[in-house]
């Protein structure tokens, strides 16, 4: 009989994501300090992919492979389809906020998650301008460079701050969501759009924001920043109050009051032929 292998301890997923988030994140910074060298390409309308996005992809996974090689990787330059599986699984987005990235805008982050028999383990959003490093492990907290976060404790929607993103994929509910946006203007102290879904959740679990809620999102947007978020002490769900966050495209977060404020306005000016 094969010796059983054990590896993968709550302490080595996260070193290994922080060395890869690292080293990622200086390939990042000597692409844009030459920005020429970008190779900007489109993916789709006002969906970017640049040379840095592809290099620190590759990076992130050689530098995972070669600790875990056994590890699968869902990651967004290289997705082809694979579903979630009870296999460990890393959920990569090499630079969520790559428009921010091509324009010099400062708000793009490198997301790693860690995936185990399909929940997370293991999040890291690193904010690769400002250096900030949000971290989680499952049942262990949340913490932004090392210090513990935890979510917002404003309960009060006219003393909140929100954030969202602006689709450029799906259209389609476009005038729903605009509608939305404007109750949210009345109702809130402001509505925020930093261009990063990932920096979006991670500053939801800082306390930064109280609620977070976007739609047309892909896992690698979202994977790091569930965990963080919930570690945080905060509530994450789809747009029906449920659990297809992951996949399902469709996201919202926040602490307790302002997660469900937020759930309600969403289900009251989106068509329900929309919340999923």
């Amino acid at each position: 009989m094969m010796p059983i292998r054990i590896y993968g301890n709550p302490e080595e997923n996260l070193d290994i994501a922080m060395i890869a988030a690292d080293k990622a994140a200086k390939l990042i910074r000597s692409f844009h300090r030459d920005k020429k060298d970008l190779n900007i390409e489109f993916k789709g309308k006002n969906d970017l992919v640049t040379k840095a996005d592809l290099a620190s992809e590759a990076l992130i996974k050689e530098v995972i492979g070669n600790k875990f090689p056994d590890d699968i990787f869902l990651a967004e330059e290289s997705f082809d389809g694979i579903a979630l599986t009870d296999q460990r699984t890393w959920i990569i987005d090499p630079i969520d906020g790559t428009t921010n990235f091509a324009h010099g805008f400062p708000v793009y982050c490198i997301s790693i998650a860690l995936f185990e028999n399909k929940e997370p383990k293991m999040g890291l959003i690193l904010e690769a301008a400002k250096s900030e490093l949000f971290t989680a492990v499952k049942g262990m907290g949340a913490y932004l460079n090392g210090r513990p976060i935890q979510v917002s404790t404003i309960v009060e929607p006219q003393h909140s701050l929100l954030a969202t993103g602006f689709p450029y994929r799906d259209l389609d509910l476009i005038d729903d969501y605009l509608d939305l946006f404007k109750t949210f203007m009345k109702e809130t102290q402001g509505v925020r759009r930093p261009g990063s879904a990932a920096y979006d959740l991670a500053c939801v679990a800082a306390g930064r924001f109280e609620a977070f809620y976007e739609y047309g999102l892909a896992p690698w947007d979202v994977a790091a920043g569930i965990l963080i978020i919930q570690e945080a002490g905060g509530i994450v769900s789809d747009w029906k109050g449920e659990e297809d966050y992951l996949f399902g495209k469709r996201i919202t977060a926040g602490n307790t009051s302002m997660h469900n404020y937020v759930l309600e306005q969403v289900q009251k000016h989106i068509r329900p032929e929309f919340l999923s």
